[in-house]
């Protein structure tokens, strides 16, 4: 088999699990933002803040829980049959230690994020990596099988048990723990059908020679993906250190938003991307043809959402979540730039690199990221407040770790370059939207917010479409349609 026919069939099987995952993703990010909208309507702003550093928590132990144990069953040479009992046994000790060391170091957590009272519900959030420890296999064995349907369907299901108990305990007062208990109870029901629908026999053994071979995999991946996971909260600690709770529940906010794209297109590819890249890495020219034809592709579907949180912030919020959260919109306008730079590096060279093995240089990748981040995080919050944070954000990621993760691709022979040409297109088109939402803004200025989102963003939108995506193919498109 050829390396394009190579590409078609893994293509064809990732497709349709990343259809499944999208739905998915849509439909749960659909729910979660009527949530949201319901729960900032009930909640303080400072409630937002102590939930951002539960979350920035869990976050964390979420990535290292299993010591990268999932993400090596994904990418396993071999047989599932022969490792699951191995793999399953490493997952719950790593992930019940962890969980252990965290409870005693929560109350020290809180308060470097400048929010003692955090402390309980950081305890409670976390509990969700003991949940995980049951289901890591299993969920990458249906990861493994591209069955995202049966995984999108469990987390939309547990999501129905998240949105009831969350709403349900914020109109009773509970405040953040809202958040918490209703990811809780997210958490079980998604494990429950994961563990039944993952069809993996429920052994336990430890074979020595499988958890070298996972853990030489995993744990350069867990510290890899730890970092990531410091690299995308660590601004919520300091933020949350320098300003106080209420100024971090505007950032969570803003923040929120900006992940609209990564958790809908981002978190579908992710489920697709790596099982793809490590079946495409066994050939390297039919990982690089797999490279040029995914990046423009991700490339022009973040570029119009991102364009529309920059450029159209203040009514955006305004009309979502209502003028008491405006001063959210300055932060949003630089979250919306570094939302594009993590997709790019985050949901493909990350996952390129770990497919291809390369998990140390993850690390290298994301140790870079926050030499650079963290400072810059205190000096933006000292100076320049939430938006001073964003800033410097959106400015490491763009100007440090995306050209060395760039750098890196290169070194393990990766050809980014033929992606290169189908990316003027998607970047022209950026560019023309962008300046017309930003005049036609400014003549709706003072009309409703909705009015400002419907003129200006559609008519950017639409100009978008109309230069990034080639004749031929909305032509195809419409007959498809007819």
């Amino acid at each position: 088999m050829d390396e394009t026919q190579r590409v078609d069939e893994i293509g064809a099987r990732a497709g349709r699990g990343l259809r499944w995952s999208i739905l998915g993703n849509l439909v749960t990010r659909a729910g979660s933002f009527a949530m949201g909208l319901v729960l900032a309507r009930v909640l303080a702003a400072d409630d937002f803040g102590t939930y951002a550093v539960a979350l920035a928590a869990t976050q964390l132990v979420m990535h290292v829980k299993d010591v990268g144990i999932q993400a090596a069953t994904v990418q396993w040479r071999g047989r599932l049959e022969d490792m699951a009992p191995t793999a399953t046994v490493l997952s719950f000790v790593f992930a019940t230690g962890l969980y252990g060391l965290f409870w005693g170091f929560a109350p020290v957590f809180a308060r470097m994020a400048g929010n003692e009272d955090a402390t309980g519900v950081v305890r409670l959030l976390t509990s969700i990596i003991l949940i995980e420890a049951f289901t890591a296999v299993r969920s990458a064995a249906l990861l493994r099988r591209f069955d995202q349907d049966k995984l999108t369907l469990a987390i939309m299901i547990g999501f129905v048990a998240n949105a009831a108990v969350a709403i349900t305990l914020a109109l009773r007062g509970a405040g953040a723990y809202s958040f918490a208990w209703g990811q809780v109870a997210a958490s079980v029901v998604t494990g429950v059908l994961i563990f039944v629908w993952g069809r993996v026999p429920v052994r336990l053994g430890l074979d020595r020679e499988v958890a070298g071979r996972l853990l030489r995999f995993g744990i350069p991946s867990a510290l890899g993906f730890g970092l990531e996971a410091v690299l995308m909260n660590a601004d919520y600690v300091v933020v949350g250190n320098v300003l106080g709770a209420e100024q971090l529940g505007y950032y969570l906010l803003a923040f929120n938003v900006s992940s609209w794209v990564p958790g809908i297109i981002g978190t579908a590819l992710r489920y697709v991307s790596l099982p793809s890249f490590s079946r495409l890495a066994e050939d390297p020219a039919a990982l690089s043809e797999g490279v040029r034809r995914s990046v423009p592709v991700m490339v022009t579907f973040v570029l119009p959402p991102a364009l529309v949180m920059a450029v159209l912030a203040h009514p955006l919020i305004s009309f979502l979540y209502g003028e008491r959260w405006d001063f959210s919109a300055g932060v949003l306008r630089w979250l919306a730039v570094l939302m594009v730079v993590r997709m790019l590096i985050s949901f493909l060279a990350v996952d390129i690199l770990t497919g291809l093995g390369a998990t140390r240089t993850t690390v290298w990748l994301n140790l870079v990221w926050a030499a650079a981040l963290l400072p810059a995080l205190m000096a933006g919050a000292h100076l320049g407040g939430i938006r001073g944070a964003a800033v410097a954000h959106a400015l490491v990621a763009a100007f440090v770790a995306f050209p060395f993760a760039l750098f890196l691709l290169h070194r393990v022979g990766v050809r980014v370059r033929p992606a290169l040409p189908a990316l003027v297109r998607p970047a022209a088109a950026a560019v023309a939207a962008g300046a017309l939402m930003l005049v036609l803004d400014g003549l709706t200025a003072g009309g409703p917010a909705l009015v400002r989102l419907v003129v200006a963003g559609g008519a950017g939108l639409l100009l978008f479409v109309l230069v990034a995506v080639p004749g031929a193919t909305m032509h195809k498109l419409a007959r498809r349609s007819a």
